[in-house]
């Protein structure tokens, strides 16, 4: 599946839907992002249950400083409309696959439980 590109207009509305969105915060002047960025490719083939979107930082701006985006490429997880991963920094493949098994391995329930908790 191919990615979607994310901007201050549409970014609610794919993020907040049921299932998995991952997100590639990133900008196309970050070496490290351009390193990434096959990586978050062939992943987005793999999983076409998941919807993989990237954030170009650089033409949403605004998006970057909602969610405090300090440091790209920034991978996040978004979950039935919940974030329940950020990290920055580009990732190699295996570490994104996991990332990905422990996102379908939620417990939902248990994670608004504990949101609401907080």
């Amino acid at each position: 599946m191919a990615t979607v590109t994310l901007t201050a207009e549409n970014f609610d509305e794919v993020a907040q839907g049921d299932g998995i969105v991952m997100v590639d915060f990133w900008a196309d002047w970050c070496g490290p992002c351009k390193r990434f960025a096959p990586v978050y490719e062939r992943s987005a083939g793999k999983h076409d249950d998941i919807t993989f979107a990237k954030v170009d930082t650089d033409a949403e701006p605004e998006l970057a400083q909602r969610f405090g985006i300090r440091s790209i490429p920034t991978l996040m997880a978004i979950r039935d409309g919940m974030i329940v991963f950020a990290e920055p920094g580009a990732v190699p493949e295996s570490v994104l696959e996991n990332v990905i098994e422990q996102v379908r391995g939620l417990d939902m329930e248990d994670v608004r439980r504990r949101a609401a908790e907080s």
